[in-house]
């Protein structure tokens, strides 16, 4: 018995240590409820969103030819398509509301990091009017 306790203290010291797994305690009831619908994502609208561009002086950093804009102080939007594929951040219309609820998320090449943070400041129905209305027809 002698030379088997060893062993038995070496088995119950491997037990002991979880096999060098981390294992964490299961919980035995749910409190509260789990959430059973999800938030489908807000849909814009274009002319709504061309209001917008003019409102909030978009066309003042922008070139937009649907605008009428010509400004160079942002990226020429009339090539977001392009910037979108570059930056391989989802799709145009993912790329286009990132671009405007957080702008500093990307910066394209040779412009500066100088646009508004519009994230805290429209609500998520005006971003989406806004992609609308700089996505539509461009895929």
């Amino acid at each position: 018995m002698r030379r088997l306790a060893p062993f038995f203290a070496l088995a119950f010291l491997l037990a002991g240590c979880g096999a060098g797994q981390i294992v964490s305690p299961t919980a035995s009831e749910v409190v509260g409820k789990v959430p059973t619908t999800t938030t489908a994502a807000v849909k814009g609208d274009a002319t709504s969103g061309a209001k917008l561009f003019t409102s909030q002086g978009c066309g003042g950093c922008h070139t937009f030819k649907p605008a009428g804009t010509n400004g160079t102080v942002g990226p020429d939007l009339d090539k977001l398509a392009s910037y979108a594929k570059k930056a391989n951040m989802g799709s145009l219309q993912q790329f286009t509301q990132e671009s405007i609820a957080s702008p500093s998320s990307y910066i394209e090449p040779g412009y500066p990091n100088s646009m508004p943070d519009f994230g805290s400041t429209l609500s998520a129905k005006q971003i989406a009017d806004l992609v609308a209305y700089l996505t539509q027809n461009k895929g």
